[in-house]
């Protein structure tokens, strides 16, 4: 297969993860092994133009403008990185140069030496996309430049990192000679014999930064010195090969570019596509504008539809009200006497919540906003954490893991050896609450309701559990505690400071306020918002599946490429 083949077949792997980016990394990596152009018999060899550049290196060092080169073995057949091609020759990267320069060292280049303004010193924050971008405050003053002039930077040297992302260099332009290189650069004085734009296109393939970043030194950063760039073995091209290599290079790169931004634009198009697409379903959210959510011709991302089915659904916008459901002030008094029957309150009857105080979204007039502590016959209460062992015991302990998505994952537990009586209010049943009450700032205050076999879990210590009175449909409950602005409600009352795990208290959970429909319409939201969840889980499954092909094509095609002689 060509190169070309590969680009026309984009829109097969367009949905790939980095698929442009991986583009680039095949295209950088057929340069270097001599397969994005084809050799010309009646080039100059590779072998030639290494005695040219030994030649040029030699007067160097007769004129005393270089140091001589301490010599390195020939590369070894096992130290090739790929089979060369007809012409090319093998050989040490110092060999392609006139001499490698590491930057001043720190004790050389102090930061009080820094000021704003000035002569640029080009460190590895410098290097951007092939190009030197200096830094304002990376500057220094005449009298510094004058004491280390040495290390100024030439028109045609490449200068690169030797700490960070192995591979990042430019090529100095003539406005940027009389800069200078900085302590976490190193400098390849160019000779005029080789195509600088190649050596640095080599350097920064996929290939060699593999090998460099291998090579590098250091735990906590890693820090290319000369001595392993200086013997790094390369495929060297002939002179003209490598031109054409490069042109072709940029021709593919912008083709890149122009694939990049088509993906972009695609991609900002669908997104309002989809904000409008939310929007009209939002105002007629009936059965028969679902199209609108769940459309063919774009995505609209899974985690904003699941969060757009729950705004509808507390708002009342999901299913039609009924006149002749029994109304909410009736499930209040029911709560309120089995609440007084488990002596649990002693009022008379349920306090109304003020607008002022609800959740800052209108609900129907058959609706009614309410704190959660009206809707309680049990908790919150905290549960705790023994230490686990890793045997087997009579008692399973949940772990934070197990509530994290709002849906209960009864995998995520350990054995503890504490033994819990049958009574325990530490034991879960089935229709029980759990809220974490100590997390992260993203997880705290997440519910979801346990549903299992009673008495088979208890619940740590960084959970609270709740039970909700009969005349309240628990499912819907659960739903109306997920909702971004319960949530957010949460979040606001979390106590902790800076650097310490966020929590809430029961006194918060319980003030927490709930719109309550009646319990027939309850019942029927959290019918069609699972029915809706569903449909979203499928295309979730089927996005990813989308994707997976496109990468596994992806893979294919970059495997026969880069194989293929």
């Amino acid at each position: 297969m060509k190169l070309e083949t590969f680009f026309e077949k984009f829109d097969q792997f367009a949905d790939a993860p980095d698929a442009v980016a991986k583009m680039r990394e095949l295209v950088r990596h057929l340069a270097v092994t001599g397969k994005l152009v084809d050799q010309d018999p009646s080039d100059e060899s590779g072998e030639q133009l290494l005695k040219k550049i030994n030649a040029e290196r030699l007067a160097a060092v007769k004129a005393r403008q270089i140091s001589p080169m301490k010599p390195l073995p020939a590369v070894g057949e096992d130290e090739l990185l790929f089979e060369l091609q007809p012409g090319w020759a093998a050989a040490r990267l110092i060999e392609l140069v006139m001499e490698i320069q590491t930057g001043p060292f720190g004790s050389s280049l102090h930061k009080s030496d820094y000021q704003l303004g000035g002569t640029p010193v080009i460190n590895p924050a410098s290097l951007k996309d092939g190009k030197i971008v200096p830094i304002d405050e990376m500057a220094i003053g005449h009298a510094t430049l004058k004491r280390l002039e040495v290390f100024k930077l030439n028109a045609g040297d490449i200068v690169m990192a030797r700490r960070g992302e192995m591979g990042r260099c430019a090529i100095v332009t003539e406005n940027e000679a009389g800069w200078l290189c900085g302590t976490g650069s190193l400098v390849l004085r160019m000779p005029r014999s080789l195509f600088a734009p190649y050596l640095a296109m080599l350097i920064g393939a996929p290939m060699a930064r593999t090998y460099l970043g291998g090579a590098s030194v250091g735990t906590t950063m890693q820090n290319l010195n000369q001595s392993i760039l200086a013997k790094m073995p390369v495929g060297v091209p002939p002179l003209a090969e490598q031109k054409r290599i490069v042109a072709k290079v940029d021709e593919l790169m912008a083709l890149c570019d122009r694939l990049e931004a088509q993906q972009q634009e695609r991609e900002t198009r669908h997104a309002a596509l989809a904000r409008a697409s939310l929007a009209r379903f939002a105002d007629a959210p009936t059965p028969a504008n679902l199209p609108f959510l769940f459309h063919p011709s774009y995505a609209i991302p899974p985690a904003d539809l699941r969060k757009s089915i729950l705004t509808l659904a507390v708002q009342g916008k999901l299913v039609s009200q009924d006149p002749n459901d029994e109304p909410a002030e009736a499930l209040l008094a029911r709560s309120l006497a089995e609440r007084r029957r488990l002596k649990r309150t002693d009022a008379a009857e349920v306090q109304p919540l003020a607008a002022e105080d609800a959740l800052g979204y209108d609900i129907p007039e058959s609706w009614r906003w309410q704190r959660l502590d009206d809707l309680l016959v049990f908790g919150p209460t905290n549960g705790f954490s023994p230490k686990a062992v890793d045997y087997e015991t009579p008692v399973r302990s949940l772990t934070l893991s197990a509530t994290t998505s709002g849906r209960f994952k009864g995998q995520h537990s350990k054995f503890i050896t504490t033994e819990v009586p049958a009574d325990s209010d530490l034991w879960l049943r089935d229709g029980d609450i759990l809220v974490q009450r100590g997390n992260t700032i993203e997880y705290v205050g997440v519910a979801a309701v346990y549903r299992g076999e009673p008495n088979w879990f208890v619940y740590p210590d960084l959970m609270m559990k709740l039970r909700v009175s009969a005349a309240f449909d628990v499912g819907y409950v659960h739903l109306a505690m997920s909702h971004d602005a319960s949530r957010d409600f949460l979040r606001a009352r979390a106590s902790g400071t800076s650097g310490s795990m966020p929590k809430i208290n029961q006194t918060t959970l319980k003030s927490l306020p709930l719109p309550i429909p009646p319990l027939a319409e309850q019942r029927r939201i959290v019918a069609k918002v699972e029915q809706l969840m569903a449909l979203v889980d499928a295309l979730e499954t089927q996005l990813a599946a989308s994707r997976a092909t496109a990468a596994n094509l992806l893979s294919a095609l970059v495997a026969e490429l880069t194989t293929q002689g």
